[in-house]
């Protein structure tokens, strides 16, 4: 019985873990308007490297799953441990951030806030690989998409910011 148990916890928490960082993807979409007639479309140049927009919701909803499993691999670990609960405090700052550019590009119209955000952004994500190799080595490999992702997320903001 411990072992269903124990695994039902595991998978409870796995499942909490992607929730979570899908959860902070939802809360960045609330502002973010990309189609016809909005502030993005219509007023900005933007480069000509820019991916298809099919690309950005692809690439965010696997990002997401890939921090949620690599969260999930650091907490099992047990919130007893301090180096668990760092890891997982300078997680929630980036996943923060995360959001917080949304809103600092989109709902402030602002290239240079979401510039400023995202490079705190990509700190913030290079300091919760480094807290999560400590832990776990595969839970830091898995978050390598999402910096390389948003170096090239920041190379975009700071384009539109040039251009604009």
């Amino acid at each position: 019985m411990g072992t269903f148990v124990d695994s039902s916890r595991s998978l409870l928490l796995l499942a909490g873990c992607i929730i979570c960082t899908n959860v902070a993807g939802v809360l960045g979409s609330f502002v973010t308007e990309t189609g016809p007639g909005s502030w993005y479309a219509e007023e900005l140049v933007k480069p000509w490297f820019l991916p298809p927009p099919l690309a950005f919701p692809v690439v965010w909803t696997t990002l997401y799953i890939l921090m949620g499993i690599a969260l999930y691999l650091v907490l099992r670990k047990g919130f007893e441990d301090g180096h668990v609960r760092v890891a997982g405090g300078i997680f929630g700052v980036q996943l923060a951030l995360n959001i917080a550019w949304s809103y600092a590009f989109f709902g402030m119209q602002s290239p240079l806030a979401g510039l400023f955000v995202i490079c705190a952004l990509w700190g913030a994500i290079v300091a919760s690989i480094w807290s999560f190799y400590r832990i776990d080595r595969v839970a830091a490999y898995l978050l390598v998409p999402y910096i390389v992702w948003v170096s090239f997320a920041a190379i975009i903001n700071a384009a539109i910011y040039l251009l604009n």
